[in-house]
């Protein structure tokens, strides 16, 4: 059996790459990518928590997350290709439709 610290670096690993990607990354799909690298994260470490304590509170939960985050890149990628289409760039900084 892996021990529970494991699981838990692991998912620090993880979230913390995704959180340099979101920062550095300028494109679009690349940010995307990287939220939903650090929601895996989390999941990860709420089924460590879970499995150590013999729960199955975190396992309820972290289905909810994963729905949540479906429906997330479900409305996101929606916008992406909306925006790609409209103004032919994926770069975040050249994408200013609020703007005036």
């Amino acid at each position: 059996m892996v021990p529970t610290n494991y699981y838990l670096l692991l998912s620090a690993v993880l979230f913390g790459l995704g959180v340099v990607a979101f920062v550095f990354k300028r494109n679009i799909i690349t940010i995307f990518m990287s939220i939903e690298l650090m929601l895996n994260a989390v999941n990860l470490a709420f089924v460590a928590f879970s499995q150590a304590r013999g729960q199955t509170a975190g396992q309820v939960f972290v289905l909810f997350v994963i729905v949540v985050a479906a429906a997330e890149a479900a409305v996101g990628l929606g916008i992406v290709i909306l925006t790609a289409r409209n103004r032919q760039s994926l770069n975040v900084e050249k994408v200013d439709l609020l703007k005036l």
